[in-house]
């Protein structure tokens, strides 16, 4: 396996990036699924809730949450990879 310990550029860069494909998944979900498809996605129901709605009031907030976890398990691979689990 490539020596990474001495590249904390190449760290922060391959940090960045993750940072900002989560983020654009985010605002995907929240602005997309609950505002522009809101009324397309509405005639979906789950459990009597219209799906648009749902993603509004609730759905951003869940894949938030899901999308901190995905980061921490990126965050251990990379840091792995540079050496900073130490």
């Amino acid at each position: 396996m490539k020596n990474f310990k001495n590249n904390p550029k190449a760290y922060w860069k391959e940090n960045i990036r993750y940072v900002l494909i989560l983020l654009s998944i985010w605002f995907l979900v929240s602005y997309g699924a609950g505002i522009l498809l809101k009324d397309t996605l509405n005639q979906i129901k789950i459990a009597g809730f219209k799906l648009g709605f749902w993603f509004a009031q609730q759905g951003s907030m869940y894949v938030f949450v899901i999308l901190i976890f995905v980061y921490l398990r990126l965050m251990n691979k990379l840091d792995k990879k540079y050496g900073y689990d130490e």
